[in-house]
């Protein structure tokens, strides 16, 4: 096996969110250890491994240079994720791995897929539902997880599309989960009879909700952002550009723009489920020619003073651990991209007490709506 010195290769600086300065964890060196004992024989041949979910590069850059595969395709819902792996291989001169347009393309005729086991039970439906319907037959899915967030319900999920589940001992705090012999037809059905996305209509908006699996709450209201949008028709009434910062299913975004007709809404968010939601909400709403969605991290690729108004329910878990980076990032973002006197209108767990901190970032806070719950605040951009 060539030599490759984890410790050395993947880690990230000091500067980058989180306390931990290495990107690969137990659970990444299961994997990659694994890997050439349940398919060997994929990965001496290119093309035929796929990657999911890969959040620092970790996994596809050591399947280059540890197992020498080539052809790689990668699945990366998150854009800081994608541009880790790219960061990372352009420092270590790896290349060998393309990044998938569609589900298809990933994994049509593939014999081995490493996944990170998301929290998400629909994502997990989703990829192990396209895996059974479009790899090859002898395909092995091998999902990596820490054993405190791993149930049994995961185990349910992968035997709705593959015939043979297994776990494998714990090593550490990790455990695998090996999926095959998928069961192409079931999954064939199931894209049929309960397709992703999910489409629900919901009957207190009028509004339709389509959501691809793991993008945040669903095909469905989210209590937050429905205390938000009950306030929202006093934000800036006349707004003639607004954004909305981690757009999700698209609600907030679609309901703005329906409810002012006069109004263009910029929708974005780090995902790539989440994108292809809002703009699929949009569009079976009649909305998308004045909802334009953007992949990018808390709004980091929108120009500067380009709106008057920002909206966002902002997330405070980064997959299983709490944090509260990501709506920072965003309040630091809505900042630049508010014109002076523009207002970033957020709905937020009381408890986070983030006033403060948008004071701080943004400018003066005022609370708008105060549930047992949930605090609605407006913050007026200094400029």
């Amino acid at each position: 096996m060539p030599s490759f010195d984890f410790a050395d290769h993947f880690r990230r600086s000091p500067a980058d969110r989180g306390p931990d300065l290495m990107t690969i964890d137990g659970t990444d060196r299961f994997l990659l250890d694994e890997a050439p004992h349940v398919h060997s024989d994929a990965l001496r041949q290119p093309g035929e491994v796929a990657v999911v979910d890969d959040r620092y590069g970790v996994l596809t850059l050591g399947l280059l240079a540890l197992h020498g595969a080539d052809g790689v395709r990668v699945v990366q819902d998150s854009l800081t994720s994608e541009r880790a792996l790219g960061a990372a291989a352009g420092t270590f001169g790896r290349r060998g791995f393309t990044h998938a347009r569609s589900l298809e393309d990933a994994f049509r005729d593939v014999r081995l897929v490493l996944l990170r086991l998301p929290k998400s039970h629909d994502r997990l439906d989703e990829i192990a539902r396209a895996v059974a319907r479009w790899a090859a037959p002898d395909v092995v899915l091998l999902c990596g997880g820490v054993n405190k967030h791993m149930t049994l319900s995961q185990n349910d999920v992968l035997r709705r599309y593959f015939g043979d589940v297994t776990a494998s001992r714990g090593r550490g705090k990790s455990r695998l989960l090996v999926a095959q012999d998928p069961l192409a037809a079931a999954a064939a059905r199931a894209a049929v009879t309960a397709p992703w996305p999910r489409r629900v209509h919901l009957d207190e908006l009028g509004m339709t909700i389509v959501a691809h699996g793991g993008v945040f709450a669903g095909a469905s209201l989210d209590l937050g952002t429905r205390v938000l949008l009950e306030a929202m028709d006093d934000a800036v009434p006349t707004a003639r550009t607004a954004v909305d910062l981690g757009s999700g299913n698209g609600v907030i975004a679609v309901e703005l723009a329906r409810r002012r007709p006069a109004i263009r809404v910029i929708a974005t968010d780090v995902t790539s489920t989440a994108v292809a939601s809002t703009t699929a909400t949009a569009e079976v709403n009649s909305v998308a020619d004045r909802v334009r969605v953007l992949r990018s991290d808390a709004g980091d690729e929108i120009d500067s003073g380009s709106a008057q108004l920002a909206l966002c329910n902002p997330p405070f878990h980064e997959g299983t651990t709490v944090s509260t980076d990501a709506a920072e990032a965003m309040f630091r973002n809505a900042a630049t991209i508010l014109q002076a006197g523009g207002e970033l209108w957020c709905v937020w767990n009381s408890h986070l007490r983030y006033r403060p901190v948008l004071e701080r970032l943004v400018g003066p806070t005022r609370q708008v709506v105060r549930t047992a719950k949930f605090t609605v605040t407006a913050s007026v951009a200094r400029g």
